[in-house]
């Protein structure tokens, strides 16, 4: 690693640029090695975790601490526009508009890296569901079933949002090149041995665990993803079987 991270130092020279030190931070996973990464002849900081382009990335491997980011986040958005969702002036349709693109977008950014723990499946609907609440003036005591919400406010489950987005990423990732890093890391296997104990549910679990639903392999999902309305067709399908099952 120290000779890689040389090689990107001289590389950025090259064109005239340098790597600032302070804002490099060095992050190991499943390593037993504690030798100091230098940049410029000083050691680069170890730490638990780092944010990287919004996500919050952990040792933990996890994305627990992302989810409860995110959600911090999109509440501090939902008060700020708390006149809005107040207001008797405007209809449900538009404020649950204003909802997906203001607030759902700051809740959901990144979450088709996030994996199924008891975090995304709890908490995430929970907060989406506490807010849509307020777009038809729905007040306790007043009570409506989840299911009704959603069909008043024309929303789907969190859980199926987030697999719809992972497969739509995943049908991106699937149209370019065979030497994209993006694309080999779908089906990249990292070297290490993992703790002992019952494994965790994975990103790649979890995909891995749709394919087996659906029945195909990452050959022929590559070649489905390269009739974009096919493929659209394979990822509602797809969401539409797991909502069916939710339901028995």
């Amino acid at each position: 690693m120290k000779i890689k991270t040389a090689s990107v130092a001289v590389v950025f020279a090259s064109v005239g640029l340098s790597i600032h030190k302070g804002k490099t931070k060095v992050l190991k996973f499943n390593t037993e090695n504690s030798n100091p990464i230098t940049l410029y002849g000083e050691t680069l900081e170890d730490v638990e975790s780092l944010t990287y382009l919004g996500s919050i990335i952990d040792e933990q491997e996890g994305s627990d601490a992302d989810v409860k980011a995110r959600i911090g986040k999109a509440r501090t958005a939902f008060l700020q526009l708390k006149n809005i969702w107040n207001s008797k002036q405007l209809s449900t349709n538009i404020n649950v508009r204003i909802f997906n693109t203001n607030i759902k977008a700051v809740l959901l950014y990144g979450a088709e890296a996030w994996r199924n723990t008891k975090t995304t499946i709890k908490k995430v609907p929970v907060f989406v569901n506490s807010c849509l609440r307020k777009m038809p003036n729905i007040h306790w005591p007043d009570t409506i079933s989840n299911s009704l919400l959603w069909e008043k406010t024309n929303e789907l489950p969190s859980e199926e949002e987030i697999r719809k987005r992972r497969w739509k990423w995943i049908g991106h990732t699937l149209h370019k090149s065979s030497n994209c890093i993006t694309r080999q890391d779908l089906i990249w296997n990292p070297e290490g041995k993992r703790k002992r104990g019952r494994p965790k549910n994975s990103l790649r679990r979890i995909i891995e665990a749709d394919m087996k639903t659906m029945n195909y392999s990452w050959t022929e999902l590559g070649r489905i993803a390269q009739d974009r309305v096919g493929w659209r067709m394979l990822v509602c399908g797809l969401c539409s079987f797991m909502r069916s099952n939710r339901r028995k």
